[in-house]
């Protein structure tokens, strides 16, 4: 088969152990992105088979739709909304999902809130610079970090993440309260921690808060201004999960007022990041390039399931397919 892998950056996966599993396709390892429908068709259009790396690249019925050759889309991790299920279905291209684990993400996450409490990438920058002890040359910038222990540390949404995160933060002495749907909040008692009695509560008293939920209709945009306006002016928003969980807008305007004080974050709605983001230039933000599962045990595990998936499907044995009715439109292997 013909294989494509996009949207590889650091053209990591030829280096992976588990790339032997593509041993005698024909594969071609994207290393930049490409957006646009048309440019998307022209480089996708001689192929049998795709990789996508996550949520990196969207696949829209009507780019789809362009591509006569496509016969599977091999997911690393779970399918979200970034690929059309409908139209692939009624293409006769078939989607086979991956697994994930939560460990990276949680252990960035943690890294993240260490990061920006210490203050470490700009006294690290600054030092570089010939500056000691000196977090920024504005006044209002230049504050001491703060321990996380006796502190709150507030989850929204107590799956596998948030559990990690809840039990990172137990062991560093912080309080844990949680909030999410009635499911989240009972386990997060049961497991021995706190549930909000409020919303209002939730943002109120946190001083790190972080995201942790799915991406869905429901939640596309459900923290709102209102919910920041009531976090304190010096807590730490921490988002590793979705940037388009935070209402369009909000957080840059959130931390211009000074409520919360800071943001540590890994996800942005339009992903490279533009250089020319405000969020960049903003001092009381730490931002990342997505790399919640970018490390070496997550990509061997992510992609050992991908490629065999596809190995599988083309020996006519793949049972991870998703979209089982795209059989009776399936397109004939070559």
């Amino acid at each position: 088969m013909k294989i494509a892998i996009l949207d590889d950056y650091q053209d990591a996966t030829r280096g992976l152990d588990c790339f032997r599993l593509l041993d005698g396709h024909e594969v071609k390892i994207f290393n930049n992105s490409s957006r646009g429908t048309g440019q998307l068709a022209t480089r996708l259009a001689p192929f049998d088979a795709v990789v996508l790396i996550r949520e990196r690249t969207e696949l829209t019925r009507a780019l789809l739709a362009r591509l006569p050759n496509l016969k599977l889309i091999s997911q690393t991790g779970k399918v979200s909304g970034h690929i059309d299920v409908a139209a692939a279905t009624e293409l006769g291209i078939a989607i086979a999902e991956g697994v994930g684990s939560p460990t990276a993400p949680a252990e960035l996450t943690w890294a993240l809130i260490m990061a920006a409490q210490r203050k470490i990438v700009p006294y690290a920058a600054n030092l570089r610079g010939g500056l000691w002890q000196t977090v920024s040359n504005l006044p209002q910038y230049n504050t001491l970090g703060t321990v996380l222990k006796g502190r709150t540390l507030a989850i929204w949404s107590y799956g596998k993440i948030g559990k990690l995160i809840a039990g990172y933060g137990k062991a560093f002495g912080m309080k844990v309260i949680v909030w999410g749907g009635q499911a989240s909040r009972d386990a997060a008692v049961a497991d021995g921690y706190a549930a909000a009695a409020s919303r209002e509560q939730f943002f109120a008293e946190a001083d790190v808060l972080s995201l942790h939920l799915r991406l869905a209709e429901a939640t596309r945009g459900v923290v709102t201004a209102a919910d920041l306006a009531r976090m304190k002016p010096t807590a730490l928003l921490v988002n590793t999960s979705r940037a388009e969980l935070i209402a369009e807008g909000a957080l840059e305007a959130a931390l211009q007022l000074g409520a919360p004080g800071a943001a540590a974050l890994d996800v942005f709605t339009s992903e490279p990041l533009a250089p020319d983001s405000p969020l960049l230039r903003m001092p009381n933000v730490l931002a990342t390039p997505h790399l919640g599962y970018v490390e070496k045990d997550s990509y061997e595990l992510y992609f050992r399931h991908a490629f065999q998936n596809l190995a599988d499907f083309a020996n006519g044995a793949c049972t991870t397919i998703l979209n089982p009715g795209y059989t009776a439109h399936q397109r004939q292997a070559d």
